[in-house]
């Protein structure tokens, strides 16, 4: 699976605190993928389009309060329940093919994805990269990718 983003430069609310960083998210705020759905069959390239309610997008390394940026978690088991997950906390999120950073505050990205099935959620960061407390966190969604 090769991952490339071709877009511009760079909720589940109900968490338990366990997995929420230090910076206070905004009551109510969700995060969502905008045009895709849960099981839809696509074909690559593949847009998609992050929304947010209730809070702003800021770049990375950007402190300014009820603000963060975008992570996109790749085939990889849901938020707060991957081994090391607790680590992102201290840390911040990962960067790799299953942790994709937008610390550039982009609001969608374009991926090149070879035929089959993928899983997709969004995690807001803060500047640091870390979750807000409580943590801001779209619903998993798969989708199918064909010829």
């Amino acid at each position: 699976m090769k991952a490339i983003l071709l877009g511009t430069a760079v909720s589940l609310t109900a968490m338990t605190a366990a997995f929420a960083g230090e910076t206070p998210s905004t009551p109510g705020a969700e995060v969502y993928i905008v045009n895709l759905e849960d099981g839809a069959t696509v074909q690559s390239p593949v847009t998609v389009v992050f929304g947010l309610v209730g809070m702003g997008v800021a770049p990375a390394g950007v402190e300014q309060e009820g603000t963060g940026h975008h992570h996109m978690y790749l085939n990889r088991p849901p938020f707060g329940e991957a081994e090391g997950d607790d680590e992102i906390l201290e840390i911040g999120v990962p960067a790799d093919e299953n942790h994709i950073h937008y610390g550039g505050g982009q609001t969608q990205a374009t991926y090149e994805l070879e035929p089959g099935e993928y899983t997709m959620q969004l995690v807001l960061g803060d500047h640091f990269h870390v979750p807000h407390d409580p943590p801001v966190v779209s619903e998993r969604i798969t989708i199918t990718v064909t010829e």
